[in-house]
């Protein structure tokens, strides 16, 4: 797995599950928020996302999204958001919105 988010308050990090094709972030207590993803080319299609029920409306989500946002940064891939999640943290985050496919 690959780092690529580190949270300034804790030690909390984005992950990127290659093998799962997934990016993770272990939210405590065993809890693990995920979006997967498909490559093709240079483009990562994101069909959904997932935070467990108990941990949502808490910043899970948003911080997993902008980690895999910086990690698709970072390796110059293009993001195609059908999970609307993530669409919405591309459009409230315009600095991401560069990376849209």
């Amino acid at each position: 797995m690959r780092s690529c988010c580190m949270d300034k308050d804790s030690s909390t990090e984005v992950q990127d599950n290659v093998e799962a094709s997934r990016f993770e972030l272990n939210c405590g207590s065993g809890q693990i928020a995920f979006a997967p993803y498909r490559r093709k080319g240079s483009v990562l299609t994101v069909p959904y996302s997932e935070v467990p029920r108990a941990l949502r409306g808490k910043g899970f989500g948003e911080k997993l999204i902008l980690g895999l946002l910086a990690q698709a940064r970072a390796e110059g891939l293009k993001v195609r958001p059908l999970c609307s999640f993530v669409d919405a943290v591309m459009r409230r985050h315009k600095e991401y919105f560069d990376l849209r496919a």
